[in-house]
């Protein structure tokens, strides 16, 4: 009884001994759960005395409190400096070593030591890289399903508002969608995602941003306007930003960037999205040579494109009479596009155009004459730009115009 009571006594002097190694390796690591350890220094202690190697089971279990780990939060680094920690201290007081005077004793425990940690810390970050493989992987479907929903508008708001929480998006404030259109399909859309996300949360925060794909486009979700108490000059337009990130990068250029206008609300951001999906769409059909567009800057072609009927009838009745100059239509209707974009200055069409004033002032002449519409005239001017606005978006004279 006496020999039962000392060992029973011992025994709980060495969990107490363990105990304490562990809350100082978890203290060591910044405050790591010592719950990560599991039976980890009672395989050293084993080790140490008999030179037994763990079982499988037992670096199986490992590899859950790696995996454990990953699921808390803890990072990579803290885990293993959790072991790490705790196979120093146990190396320092272990009783054994601590009595023996043979060296070859002691050699020999820290060879089983050592190949217990080296086991013990691979199989604990094989568990967590595949946890966090997982995470991400799950995360990344979340965020892809999220971002759906809230480009379609979904109506069940409560739960998006929920499911948007973790993301720290606030469906309160007002948000604008942003897309960018790469020239050529991307076999691995992750590295442009990192790129963006890198840049934009530095300049806007990560909340309230959201980054993801959708149909082969980059769609990024930002507030319209600054957080409370932030400063207003931190918020950047979005387009300009991405377009100037995504242009480092070595694939996927020259990229194409549209932004929606702002709205607010749920809705608001799928309002956003249709709008900067209308003016990718409308910018590559027109051609433009801005990378950028803003759907504000689009306005008056949508109003042309909702009555179709009207705007062919319009580029008929003014511009139709340009196909009789010898040259064709193609460079009266370009100069008319240029003096047009430049405020009506001829200089500064002439050097958009690379030709002579000279040229332009009688491209414009012949204008007049043909249509009967005075490019100078302001009341004239507004028909001609309207058509010509026209004309770019129903791509005439490069193509028929559509029969009505």
């Amino acid at each position: 009884m006496a020999d039962d009571g000392a060992r029973r006594r011992g025994h709980a002097a060495d969990a107490e001994w363990l105990a304490e190694v562990a809350r100082a390796a978890g203290q060591d690591a910044g405050g790591v759960p010592v719950e990560l350890l599991g039976d980890y220094l009672p395989l050293l202690v084993d080790a140490a005395v008999s030179g037994r190697r763990p079982k499988r089971s037992e670096l199986e279990a490992v590899s859950r409190l790696g995996r454990h780990a990953a699921e808390q939060g803890v990072s990579a680094g803290k885990a293993v400096q959790l072991y790490l920690s705790a196979a120093r201290r146990l190396w320092q007081q272990l009783p054994l070593l601590v009595r023996s005077p043979d060296s070859e004793v002691v050699r020999g425990a820290a060879d089983a030591v050592l190949q217990v940690i080296d086991d013990a810390v691979a199989t604990l970050a094989e568990g967590y890289a595949a946890a966090r493989r997982e995470l991400v992987r799950r995360e990344e479907t979340l965020r892809r399903e999220l971002v759906d929903d809230l480009l379609r508008g979904d109506s069940d708001l409560g739960g998006l508002v929920q499911r948007a929480e973790p993301f720290g998006l606030d469906l309160t404030r007002g948000h604008q969608v942003a897309l960018a259109a790469p020239s050529r399909r991307l076999p691995d859309a992750g590295a442009a995602i990192s790129a963006l996300e890198a840049v934009i949360f530095d300049r806007l925060g990560d909340r309230d941003v959201l980054v993801a794909t959708k149909e082969g486009l980059l769609v990024v979700i930002a507030p319209a306007e600054p957080a409370a108490g932030a400063s207003p000059d931190r918020l950047v337009r979005v387009g300009e930003l991405m377009h100037a990130e995504l242009s480092r990068l070595r694939r996927g250029g020259p990229w194409r960037v549209s932004v929606g206008r702002p709205h607010p609300g749920l809705y608001g951001i799928a309002r956003s999205y249709e709008e900067a999906r209308e003016a990718l769409t409308m910018a590559q059909r027109l051609q433009f040579e801005r990378e950028v567009v803003g759907a504000h800057d689009l306005l008056v072609y949508r109003v042309l494109l909702r009555d179709q009927p009207a705007m062919v009838d319009l580029v008929q009745a003014v511009l139709q009479p340009l196909s009789r100059s010898r040259g064709g239509a193609e460079p009266l209707l370009e100069t008319l596009a240029a003096y047009f974009d430049t405020g009506g200055v001829a200089t500064e069409t002439a050097r958009r155009l690379h030709v002579s004033v000279r040229t332009v002032t009688y491209r414009l002449a012949r204008v007049r004459k043909l249509t009967g519409y005075d490019p100078a005239d302001a009341t004239d001017r507004f028909t001609l730009h309207a058509a010509t606005l026209g004309a770019r978006a129903l791509s005439w004279p490069r193509q028929p115009l559509p029969s009505v």
